[in-house]
């Protein structure tokens, strides 16, 4: 990540909306950070928890929307049960580990189904924009679902998102995804701080490093796009363990190798905007 503020992708400025056509800012935000896979099961949700909890712990203020209509996680990964506070006009995000957190999952029941078509997605997404107290943030990082529906089309084309990150793994079947995915953030303007490269090996007890999914794809495709890539995360039993409790590994265990990757990774992103 260099030292340049985010700026729009020059191929993309105009393509889909008039020359004078302004975004809206968040209100009570000062920066929005798309967390982006196109794919499922990459641990997407796991990477955007962490890293929130990464910026809060070097000392930043931070919001978490949960962005996946159909398939919400953050309840579950923040341990929240509770359901968010009204004053008639706006939600009240609900506070946990510092960090302000929405998702459609405070409002519905776990297992609960979505079966919701296209506009009342989009209409819940402009709920969760506008009508959310967010309080003074340094930054909202936004759980996106997987996918170039909808939900990417409501953020990339009305908010004003001052960049994405993208999550995969580095099987190729996950990696046509994140190609797709690519095309559709260049197009539509968002700019890319990079690609990480999630469950990239596992760490035997042997000392052996174990490329489970594949070796360097993430990286060959940043290459390939002329993105940066960030970093390669490993696959831990613990991390899968402390999201299903309800306590990211960042919040449960600050001293743990993969903590220590989210933390370095949350230094260079308040370089870039602060």
């Amino acid at each position: 990540m260099d030292d340049k503020k985010p700026e729009l992708s020059a191929a993309s400025k105009g393509n889909l909306r008039p020359k004078n056509f302004k975004k809206n800012p968040i209100i009570g935000t000062k920066f929005t950070i798309a967390i982006s896979s196109a794919k499922g099961g990459v641990g997407k949700s796991t990477f955007a928890t962490n890293l929130a909890l990464a910026l809060k712990k070097i000392g930043l203020k931070v919001g978490l929307l949960d962005a996946d209509i159909y398939g919400p996680s953050i309840p579950k990964m923040f341990g929240i049960d509770d359901k968010p506070k009204s004053d008639g006009q706006k939600l009240e995000p609900i506070t946990k580990y510092d960090i302000q957190c929405m998702s459609i999952g405070f409002l519905t029941d776990q297992q609960t189904p979505m079966i919701w078509r296209g506009p009342m997605v989009t209409s819940a997404i402009k709920t969760f924009t506008q009508k959310v107290s967010w309080k003074d943030l340094d930054f909202l990082i936004v759980d996106m679902p997987p996918g170039t529906g909808d939900t990417q089309l409501t953020f990339s084309q009305e908010i004003k998102m001052d960049g994405a990150i993208i999550v995969s793994t580095p099987q190729e079947v996950a990696l046509l995804d994140v190609k797709r995915g690519i095309k559709m953030f260049d197009k539509l303007g968002v700019k890319i701080l990079g690609l990480i490269d999630n469950m990239s090996f596992f760490n035997g007890d042997d000392g052996k490093r174990y490329k489970i999914f594949g070796d360097g794809g993430v990286k060959k495709t940043a290459e390939e796009f002329n993105k940066e890539f960030l970093g390669e995360i490993p696959i831990s039993p613990e991390v899968g363990r402390c999201g299903d409790e309800g306590k990211p590994i960042v919040e449960a265990d600050a001293e743990n190798e993969i903590s220590k990757i989210y933390l370095e990774l949350a230094k260079k992103i308040k370089s870039t905007y602060l």
